[in-house]
């Protein structure tokens, strides 16, 4: 239990925050926007984030001339945007920006008693930068009731930031916030956000921490929540949309630089590896926006090497970098740690008391030490299969290749063995990746194989001339054989060629032949139709299509033999609609025959069958009622 709440308290500590790529690249994504082409909105928010990032706003002038041009009195998102910029210029850009204000005092007085809480923050905003009076208690109240057809996330949040605009009894919407945090969702325990996903969650926090100001009072939020919040920020620092962008870089000054949380970042500032030549480890400790946090006493409380759990260091203190007020160090390699992978738990304490600073114990930082490897007591031998011992065996030293080409048939067997030294512990040592190549004279075709560790750290290699030919294709030649060694913590991976070795593989067997799309590109796939059947000759198509006409002009010719009564036709509209419906139904058959599709066809055949219906049973009941009389 101890343990898993460690790993909580780790997991939930900021090891990431707004580095200066990352402000470059918010900077170049605000000074993207065209004031002339851009609608308000998207001017206040490159405006706005200029103003975040407390960077000269970019042609002020040309800003609010296009504010002027485009501001419609009448609509109260167009006054919000226009005020809430202008305002941004006068304070930041030096430029008084004033516009026409129209219909507006009139609009935002009808806004304040909205059933929204976006508009009423919006006409709030609007009405404090316009000087228009508003009356305090009725929009709290008006906030009060708009939350009652609204419970989303972000209605909260809209009221949040309306109501830190206020003045007077704000208790009843500071006392909402503990709910509202309340319904944010847990990911992974360590993120923390709203269904809204990061618009919603930034403006909902950014709400919460400024009414908390206004009303003066701590928001009602655990130090665990505010770092998972500052987690989740943190990792959308990428957003590319500019109202996020700006949400979030908003929330996360908020998060700088308030009177009651500062989450505290720690990070790793030095390389990954440590080793002799590189024997420091740096890490940087900052807000959320990579500023200094004042003096501090960083501590090293554990180090623990990841492959044993063993602890090589307790309670050390990292030193001050004197060039950056934010970067601390420690020597970690005095301590002589073994080769491997470190994690360790970093705590920070304030020289002058800040009760404001969270998230300053349980910081993790990640290192590996790093060595340099030697290749001790190398041989390559050649021996019969039913040998143990080598027949002719030398020695190599690195990184010397063997003076003369080896010879071996499918009757022997090649034998290689070495010993990889750890030149700083002084003693054998075994990498993950160590391989013998052979890559064959001419062709540059290549086979690798891996050198298995004994129990005493002794690499060996064996091939079986005889029983590998198939590998090779059984193709004879000359082999060039190389060693690969490679690890995570090796400083100097290096690939030695060996010797040559001259193979020889059964005659007489045939060699597979090889795949010519083995590394080309396949020849494309394409689908094959079958092939429509002959259509029979004309002649045939078009008896068939008389014997299909015969049974009506048969009868035809049977109405005229019996004398049929054309002459008691009915001139009524039910009469000529019906007909009229029955004979194009009977058209829709022959098209369905020739080019519809049944889908089509019935879709038409709903739209005919219908007035045919009503026509026929209006003609049935007209002619009843016809017989009727005459009886």
């Amino acid at each position: 239990m101890v343990l898993a709440l460690a790993v909580v308290g780790q997991a939930l500590t900021p090891t990431s925050y707004f580095t200066q790529s990352d402000l470059d690249r918010l900077k170049v994504l605000f000074g993207s926007v065209s004031y002339a082409s851009s609608d308000l909105e998207t001017i206040y928010y490159s405006i706005l984030g200029f103003s975040l990032l407390e960077e000269p706003i970019p042609k002020p002038q040309e800003a609010c001339d296009s504010v002027k041009s485009k501001v419609d009195t009448n609509s109260l998102e167009s006054l919000f945007f226009a005020t809430e910029t202008a305002n941004i210029l006068k304070t930041k850009g030096k430029t008084t920006c004033q516009f026409p204000t129209g219909h507006g005092p009139t609009v935002l007085t009808e806004a304040l008693g909205s059933s929204s809480t976006k508009e009423i923050y919006m006409a709030v905003a609007a009405s404090s930068v316009s000087k228009v009076p508003i009356d305090n208690a009725k929009i709290l109240t008006a906030l009060e009731e708009a939350l009652k057809t609204d419970e989303t996330a972000i209605s909260y949040g809209y009221a949040f930031l309306a109501a830190s605009r206020l003045s007077g009894d704000l208790k009843k919407i500071y006392d909402l916030i503990e709910d509202v945090i309340a319904q944010a969702d847990e990911i992974d325990e360590i993120f923390l956000q709203f269904d809204g996903g990061l618009l919603t969650t930034a403006i909902v926090v950014d709400g919460a921490y400024k009414l908390a100001e206004a009303a003066k009072k701590a928001p009602t939020l655990t130090e665990d929540k505010v770092i998972q919040f500052a987690n989740y920020f943190l990792s959308r620092k990428h957003a590319q949309l500019l109202s996020n962008a700006v949400a979030t870089l908003s929330v996360v000054k908020t998060l700088t630089d308030n009177q009651f949380h500062v989450p505290v970042a720690v990070s790793l500032a030095s390389q990954v590896s440590v080793s002799q030549s590189n024997p420091k480890v740096q890490v940087k400790v900052s807000n959320l926006l990579g500023k200094p946090i004042g003096k501090l006493t960083v501590t090293a409380d554990t180090a623990r090497h990841l492959e044993d759990d063993a602890v090589v260091l307790s309670k050390t203190k990292f030193s001050a970098v004197a060039k950056d007020d934010s970067l601390y160090e420690l020597d970690f390699m005095g301590i002589k740690p073994a080769r491997g992978f470190y994690s360790l738990s970093v705590s920070v304490a304030p020289v002058k008391a800040d009760k404001r600073l969270i998230g300053t114990s349980g910081a993790n930082v990640e290192v590996k030490v790093t060595t340099k490897v030697s290749v001790e007591s190398v041989e390559i031998g050649i021996a019969e299969k039913d040998q143990v011992a080598a027949t002719r065996s030398i020695n190599l030293v690195y990184p010397n290749k063997a003076a003369n080409v080896l010879q071996a048939d499918f009757h022997q067997k090649v034998s290689v063995k070495f010993q990889l030294q750890d030149m700083q512990a002084k003693g054998p040592m075994e990498v993950h990746q160590a391989f013998i190549r052979l890559t064959r004279e001419n062709t540059d075709q290549e086979i690798i194989f891996v050198a298995e560790a004994d129990a005493s750290s002794t690499y060996k290699f064996e091939l079986d001339v005889g029983a590998n030919a198939k590998d090779f294709a059984f193709q004879s030649g000359k082999y060039a054989m190389e060693l690969i060694v490679g690890d995570a913590v090796v400083e100097n991976p290096f690939s030695w060629n060996l010797a040559e070795v001259s193979l020889t593989f059964p005659e007489g067997t045939e060699t597979k032949e090889e795949d010519p799309y083995r590394y080309a590109k396949k020849p494309e796939i394409k689908h094959m139709f079958r092939e429509p059947e002959k259509r029979p000759p004309a002649v045939v198509s078009n008896l068939f299509t008389f014997l299909a006409l015969a049974p009506l002009v048969l009868l035809i010719i049977m109405w005229i033999a019996l004398g049929a009564n054309v002459s008691n036709f009915p001139l009524s509209l039910s009469a000529l609609g019906f007909h009229i419906g029955l004979a194009a139904i009977f058209g829709l058959y022959y098209c369905y025959w020739l080019t519809l599709d049944m889908f089509l066809t019935l879709r038409y055949l709903g739209i005919l069958a219908v007035p045919t219906f009503l026509f026929g049973n209006r003609l049935l009941s007209g002619i009843a009622a016809d017989r009727k009389k005459t009886a």
